[in-house]
């Protein structure tokens, strides 16, 4: 039944609890604002729940499993290692209700009125927020949308039974014995390299010339002969044509080269991007101008065309990245307060959780040559690194970019253990302003993977120690 609906005030909305939004809502209220956050689902989004956290758990967890049953070299041999499967999906579900948990105290903690419900625009200084049992209409000054988005779905391939999108390959309640991966982006590669190391043969299908088309081929070519070595299958150029499924199994038909092939697995993993949810806002009632993708067209403070609307995250231009969207999130809260933020995407790492891992940040050396700036690109070895040899651990590189007028720091590409923690010293040194010299300076703990961006920036002012030049 529907209650009488009197307008509650607020100074500003936020429609989506994600990363994007709860850190919109709680810098907005730091910054001495009235907050009011609106969430359909569960509070951490797609990220918290059904994305990066249960997906790095899963990874994890496979990444034990194939240490105990292959560290031969080590001197360490394993018998009867077995996968308690219902017990993994348990520990992966009580990592992401500690953090969901933990959103919701940081909200209340800050003052942050929470409110489930869809949004639905009404003008540019209301909307209504509706569940199954009610409406209630909210008044704002400023709003940040922080929608987020959802795998897109293609007509052959429709989700249900056999057909999975990344939140059912998390929620299977067994290890397949084979599986089809379709897109070889990120969430596909590293599904499907979690599932590998559990020890199902994993076929994967992608559309480019190489997966993990975002980063250099010297980079993906580790992570393709990697997932070959744990018996993958890797299609490229492939175009998936059709699935048909039986009780137990499904049979993809797919074309490479003009020939055309088929492949029977237990499950079929469907990832070939993330479609905005900005279709069910109401956004047209407001005039807020989308993109054909269905993106928000948003300024440098991530305004949209209507003064007092904000867009953040997988709604707007760029990689869908949590981290990419908390970023928006604080310069949307800055904006709004008065702040002169403004976004620059040079210092937004990328990173894919594969074996081994990788990270980029900044300039590629093809981007920056691609924008006439003249560059210097200095790599070093994993395998010449102590840390590295002792972790077993030795395939990889690091790339520094520098400028050769002076040897700032604009870009770096990381293949290897730990890719993924040491990005952050790079991104920092971008941020920062620093030089090759800089890091090189830098004292790094031995014996430490930290010590390869060292060893890169002696590389790049033409001093290594310990690779010869």
């Amino acid at each position: 039944m529907v209650v009488g609906d009197f307008p509650i005030e607020t100074d500003t909305l936020v429609i989506g609890a994600g990363p994007g939004g709860y850190v919109a809502a709680i810098r907005a209220s730091q910054l001495g604002q009235k907050v009011t956050i609106v969430e359909k689902g569960t509070l951490g989004g797609v990220c918290l729940n059904v994305g990066c956290i249960p997906s790095k758990a899963l990874i994890s967890a496979a990444h034990r499993y194939e240490h105990a049953l292959h560290s031969e070299d080590m001197g360490i041999k394993a018998d009867n290692v077995t996968v308690d499967f219902s017990k993994v999906q348990e520990w992966k579900s009580s990592v992401v209700n500690k953090l969901t948990g933990g959103v919701e105290g940081l909200l209340k903690g800050n003052k942050v009125e929470i409110v489930r419900g869809e949004a639905y625009f009404v003008d540019s200084n209301s909307v209504r927020v509706m569940d199954e049992n009610s409406a209630q209409t909210y008044t704002f000054k400023n709003a940040i949308i922080a929608s987020g988005s959802r795998p897109i779905e293609i007509p052959a391939f429709k989700y249900g039974g056999r057909v999975l999108d990344s939140t059912g390959a998390l929620s299977l309640k067994e290890i397949p014995k084979k599986l089809v991966v379709i897109g070889g982006g990120y969430i596909g590669t590293e599904l499907g390299t979690a599932y590998a190391n559990f020890g199902t043969q994993v076929t994967i299908l992608e559309g480019a010339d190489e997966i993990l088309s975002g980063f250099e081929k010297q980079m993906s070519s580790l992570v393709k002969r990697k997932l070959k070595k744990k018996g993958a299958e890797i299609h490229t150029n492939a175009l998936a044509k059709s699935v048909e499924q039986t009780e137990n199994s499904a049979t993809v038909t797919f074309e490479v080269k003009g020939e055309s092939k088929t492949v029977e697995a237990d499950y079929v993993l469907v990832t070939v991007g993330r479609r905005p949810n900005t279709d069910e806002l109401g956004l047209e009632q407001v005039g807020i101008e989308v993109t054909e993708r269905g993106l928000i067209k948003i300024d440098k403070q991530c305004r949209t065309n209507v003064s007092n609307i904000y867009a953040i995250g997988d709604i707007v231009e760029g990689p869908p990245l949590a981290h990419k969207a908390s970023y928006e999130a604080k310069i949307a809260a800055e904006a709004i307060a008065g702040h002169a933020s403004e976004i620059d995407y040079l210092g937004i790492p990328a990173v894919v959780f594969t074996d081994p891992e990788l990270a980029s940040v900044g300039y590629t050396e093809k981007e920056a040559k691609e924008e006439g700036i003249d560059v210097t690109a200095s790599k070093f070895p994993f395998g010449a690194n102590g840390r590295a040899l002792a972790l077993n651990s030795a395939d990889g590189f690091l790339k520094l970019i520098t400028r050769k007028e002076d040897g700032l720091v604009i870009g770096a590409q990381i293949a290897g253990p730990s890719a993924s923690d040491m990005i952050a010293e790079l991104g920092l040194a971008i941020e920062a302003g620093m030089t090759a010299e800089d890091l090189a300076m830098t004292i790094h703990a031995h014996p430490t993977l930290g010590e390869i961006t060292m060893e890169a920036a002696e590389v790049a002012i033409g001093s290594p120690i310990h690779i010869v030049k």
